[in-house]
């Protein structure tokens, strides 16, 4: 998509995002069978939603979502710390397909911070520096 583009993040641009790349996503070869085992054919409505409240309280502070990420993270199998990569540029391309570049690089950096703290959450372990994270030597 290279016109007709959002100019601005509103309520109904973020619905048309996360209609768009969960879509992307459940035909995706290395995010489709993850997500499609995570989530059973008539909990989409519900996931959909919940990913609409979660990305209007992070993009425009509505305060429309409350819950538990990393929580629903640890509960997902088979959900390594490669797909966050493969997660991140199809949500990336996505925006881009469908925003003006501020609001598209806006969604890809709090994408990418999202997607940060979610792995630290996830895979990081207590006492070991944060993956690709050298430890300071001692003094």
């Amino acid at each position: 998509m290279t016109q007709n583009r959002f100019p601005a993040v509103t309520e109904d641009s973020i619905a048309v995002l996360i209609d768009t790349f969960y879509g992307r996503v459940r035909r995706h070869p290395a995010l489709g069978p993850v997500f499609n085992a995570a989530i059973a054919e008539d909990e989409w409505p519900d996931h959909l939603e919940t990913m609409r409240r979660f990305w209007s309280s992070v993009m425009l502070a509505s305060g429309r979502y409350s819950g538990n990420p990393v929580a629903v993270h640890r509960a997902v199998a088979g959900l390594e710390r490669p797909l966050f990569a493969d997660w991140l540029a199809l949500f990336a391309a996505t925006a881009a397909d469908l925003f003006d570049p501020g609001p598209a690089a806006e969604f890809a950096a709090k994408a990418q911070r999202i997607a940060t703290s979610l792995q630290l959450a996830l895979f990081h372990r207590f006492g070991a520096p944060p993956e690709g994270l050298a430890r300071r030597p001692a003094a």
